[in-house]
């Protein structure tokens, strides 16, 4: 069953919870960012009831288990955790395993997911979208910023108009002023969504201008304002920001679109390979 906030779930139905059922939901709305990453018995242990208490407290809610209802909240709270909360996770799940490998392995099951949730068709029918643009703008704030940049820089051998949205406030929107409809905005924001970048998104969607995004899930707040979307898994246990995923996914954008514009890049590149060896570039 997917919902979109399993907190909202827990205070609307608060009021007909059973006595335990709402010391349950006391603890958990308090301590949402450690209970997101407990197992029902770990939970169980901590509040004093029976790990059966904590399967049927997800089932009151109209999850089908424990692990249902724990997906969603992980997925709910993604943008309510500070930066010092992930720490803090962090730091205790160093304490109970190998964290160093363990993030990496996190890295690949993020790969692994996204894979499996990507829509190869779908991913060509954008790259063409793109590729027929006067102008291509990309969008990405925070740690975003250096995902946009890497698709930026790349985007600029395939395509002749493309241009990396600059961060200041007044300057976005003095880029963004000159977009019409015959141009593409590619959207990227993952955890904790940037306000600037939705924001713009909003205007973007105003002028009717084609915006396509890059997020975590289709109920991100950027997901629900585009014209497609591109999801990427992310995972929040820790306080960086995983973007492994994210950039697996942007190579094989950018691949897409070496695709369709093949004859055209393999004569720029080989124009631009007489420029750096002239220039000395390489070592």
């Amino acid at each position: 069953m997917i919902k979109e906030d399993a907190l909202r779930d827990i205070s609307s139905k608060y009021p007909n919870l059973s006595k335990g059922h709402k010391k349950l939901a006391d603890y958990l709305m308090i301590n949402y960012d450690k209970v997101a990453f407990m197992t029902a018995n770990e939970l169980s242990g901590i509040i004093g009831l029976s790990e059966s208490t904590v399967v049927r407290f997800a089932h009151s809610l109209g999850y089908s288990g424990y692990p249902s209802f724990q997906k969603n909240l992980q997925e709910s709270i993604k943008n309510r955790l500070t930066t010092l909360q992930r720490f803090e996770n962090t730091s205790e799940l160093e304490c109970e395993k190998n964290i160093i490998k363990d993030i990496m392995f996190e890295d690949i099951e993020n790969i692994k997911k996204t894979i499996n949730k990507i829509n190869v068709e779908k991913l060509k029918s954008i790259a063409k979208d793109i590729k027929t643009a006067q102008t291509i703008y990309v969008l990405g704030m925070r740690s975003s910023k250096v995902l946009a940049e890497y698709l930026t820089f790349y985007l600029k051998f395939i395509h002749a108009n493309v241009k990396l949205v600059p961060v200041g406030a007044n300057d976005i929107f003095d880029e963004i002023i000159n977009t019409n409809t015959h141009d593409i905005v590619i959207a990227i924001s993952f955890p904790r969504y940037s306000k600037m970048t939705i924001d713009i998104v909003t205007m973007l969607r105003n002028k009717k201008v084609n915006v396509i995004g890059i997020t975590d899930s289709y109920t991100s707040p950027l997901a629900k304002l585009v014209s497609e979307v591109l999801i990427a898994n992310y995972n929040i246990e820790t306080f960086i920001d995983s973007l492994t995923a994210p950039m697996s996914l942007i190579n094989a954008l950018i691949i897409a679109l070496s695709m369709e514009n093949k004859k055209a890049l393999e004569d720029k590149l080989n124009d631009l390979e007489d420029i750096w060896k002239n220039s000395n570039i390489y070592i």
